[in-house]
């Protein structure tokens, strides 16, 4: 009886393991054959956009390092005129950044409410859910630059548009993160607070957001930063801030690499110290330290 339990145990653990086995060739042959298709995927869409190339990329590949050679000599000619261009230059930089912090605050409001109003337990309406969700996905589908195109073409040049379109697609990718923070949170408070006869926002403002903050502000501290070099790229299509003047200087050509090379400067030190600061921050929130 005891051999025949033996050989039954051994019986089921050889069929275990040959499950086992054929179920890892097996997905060793999906892993292989998506690869496969990953790469051809990849290959034949830079020959597709090398053809498209007015000059083509294996003919032009050899100077990719001119331009940059270009703007260190001139600066380095020019050294001497580098801290007068970063004064000229640094109401441009202080216009993206507040064009970045306005937009994340005003994207940053926007997202809690429609986050709020897209978690299941905590939804105003419930039956409306589907549709705040879909509203949040159309506006982290659509690009900064497209939104900020057509702005300008309504409003004109300037940072309004350029606050706008970095706005409308920030309350779509923080109402995402803030969603699932809200899937976190405890339902406890606010069915409390509903017990007593508070109102929805009542119940939100004093039940769940104690809860999520933290987190809420550690997403949003990401979201300048990112915000940070939108601006500063939404500037090259007229959208004002420092891009605006990085493109004049570029568009001019030689004679300007050193104010260009300046441009550069200032958007490297700014973008490192916020995202040193918001770093720093954003560790001491999401660990519970106080600030």
């Amino acid at each position: 009886m005891a051999e025949l339990s033996a050989d039954g145990g051994g019986t089921r653990a050889d069929g275990i393991r040959a499950e086992y086995m054929e179920m890892t060739r097996r997905k060793r042959l999906y892993s292989g054959i998506l690869l496969v298709v990953f790469v051809a995927l990849m290959v034949s869409g830079f020959m597709l956009a090398d053809s498209r190339n007015a000059g083509g990329f294996w003919d032009g590949w050899h100077n990719i390092l001119d331009f940059p050679a270009q703007v260190w000599g001139e600066a380095w000619e020019k050294a001497g005129e580098l801290p007068g261009h970063l004064l000229t230059f640094l109401p441009a930089l202080i216009e993206t950044v507040n064009i970045a912090a306005a937009s994340t605050l005003l994207g940053g409001l926007g997202a809690i409410v429609i986050s709020l109003l897209a978690t299941r337990g905590m939804a105003m309406w419930p039956r409306l859910i589907p549709v705040f969700r879909r509203m949040m996905d159309i506006m982290r589908a659509i690009p900064e630059i497209v939104i900020a195109l057509v702005l300008i073409f309504v409003l004109g040049g300037g940072p309004v548009p350029a606050m706008i379109a970095i706005a409308f697609h920030t309350v779509g990718a923080l109402g995402k993160l803030f969603s699932e923070v809200n899937e976190n949170a405890s339902l406890k408070p606010v069915e409390g607070l509903q017990s007593v006869g508070a109102s929805w926002s009542q119940r939100m403002l004093l039940g769940v957001i104690p809860q999520v903050s933290p987190n809420y502000l550690s997403y949003a501290l990401l979201r300048f930063e990112i915000n940070i070099r939108a601006s500063a790229i939404l500037g090259f299509v007229g959208a004002g801030g420092i891009g605006y003047e990085l493109k004049n200087a570029m568009s001019w050509g030689q004679g300007k690499f050193d104010e260009a090379a300046a441009i550069f400067i200032l958007l490297f030190l700014t973008i490192m110290f916020f995202d040193q600061i918001s770093s720093y921050y954003r560790d001491r929130l999401t660990r519970g330290r106080p600030l």
